[in-house]
């Protein structure tokens, strides 16, 4: 047993009127011997060492005192016998104490308004404690979100995460940022680069800001990579996440290629991301054009189970995702005069736009199953 104690018995069998202890069986009933074994006594001033008493034996009325190792693994067996054989560990009482104060304390400050947004809106408490705990098991359970090349984001410092966007909804930026919060070794929190439609919703505007999202423009992009942010962008935008269930991981044009111009006069990095998983959430079959003219949304799609079951309809499909981040591409070896060539804009973007495009055709066909 991994918690008893060990007596030392070695000076024992050197000594000639000495008879060396029996070992216990079980829960044993004290130190008990056989008429005419020696009794046996702790010294304290020699270290805890056993010695004989010669010439006294143990009357039949003696009661003998169980040592205090002995005590110790007593206990320990009553308490593996109690327990179907493994040690019960106390209650963490205080660590339930401790996660009732904080939940308290966050009450009463978001109560009292005793937090703090950045200029942009985000609340990272909130994100951290709250929103973030919510999409959690979505991302765990629900599309059982597998991620790769992590390590590829820089630690510190400003990096743009250029990925594809798809699922007719835009859950996969959300999980992107549920990714890199919860596997980057330093838990980097992703500020994402949203459209206009997201910040004229009713809830979703706010949800979005709590969450770090901002305006897709070249100045809150530039400005969050000089504080040193991670920001997140999908060039692909509507293009994107409203194409038809036909055209599943075929990049659409990645616009005039504004992202690359940010990073360049920033000297930040590039970081390609490929997302598997999403286009197959919610299988757009077709486009009611009209109907999404009257709504003011740039498509209204048509699946297999949206709008014919309602509310159901909805839910997304529980497929298995794949997010993977590529090496990053550097910026910081070009002139400032850079942005103002339309080639290398052109090229950089492209590079970009092929080695996600290639990632992505690497996982599918690694891939065993939409769902599994």
């Amino acid at each position: 047993m991994a918690d008893a104690k060990v007596i030392p018995f070695d000076d024992d069998r050197s000594r000639g009127n000495a008879v060396q202890r029996p070992s216990r069986r079980g829960r044993s009933g004290g130190n008990r011997r056989p008429g005419g074994e020696s009794a046996r006594v702790r010294d304290k001033n020699e270290g805890g060492e056993v010695q004989p008493l010669p010439g006294r034996t143990r009357a039949p009325g003696d009661v003998p005192v169980p040592h205090e190792d002995q005590v110790h693994d007593d206990q320990v067996h009553e308490e593996e016998v109690a327990g179907g054989g493994e040690r019960r560990q106390p209650l963490d009482e205080g660590g339930l104490d401790k996660r009732v104060a904080a939940g308290l304390a966050f009450l009463r400050r978001r109560l009292t308004g005793d937090y703090e947004v950045d200029d942009f809106g985000y609340d990272a408490e909130l994100t951290d404690q709250v929103l973030m705990s919510l999409l959690r098991p979505v991302y765990e359970k629900y599309f059982r979100v597998e991620v790769k090349g992590v390590e590829n984001i820089p630690s510190e410092g400003g990096a743009l995460i250029v990925a594809n966007h798809s699922g007719t909804l835009p859950l996969d930026g959300l999980m992107m940022q549920v990714a890199v919060h919860d596997h980057h070794p330093a838990g980097r929190h992703l500020r994402l680069l949203a459209a206009d439609l997201v910040f004229v919703l009713p809830v979703v505007n706010e949800l979005a800001r709590k969450l770090g999202h901002t305006l897709a423009c070249a100045e809150d992009a530039e400005r969050l990579l000089g504080q040193g942010e991670l920001v997140g962008v999908m060039p692909e935008g509507f293009k994107g996440i409203g194409k038809p269930f036909s055209e599943r991981y075929k990049l659409q044009r990645f616009g005039r290629g504004g992202f690359v111009s940010t990073a360049l006069r920033q000297g930040t990095p590039i970081v390609p991301c490929s997302i598997v998983g999403a286009e197959e959430i919610y299988p757009m079959l077709g486009n009611a054009k009209t109907l999404a003219r009257l709504l003011g949304f740039p498509y209204f799609p048509l699946t297999p189970t949206f709008p014919w079951l309602g509310p159901l309809g909805a839910i997304p499909l529980p497929t298995k995702w794949t997010i993977q981040f590529g090496e990053p591409i550097p910026t910081d070896g070009y002139p400032l005069e850079a942005v103002d060539d339309p080639v290398l804009m052109f090229n950089l973007t492209d590079q970009v736009r092929e080695q996600i495009q290639h990632t992505l055709y690497k996982l599918l066909v690694q891939r065993r199953s939409v769902f599994f």
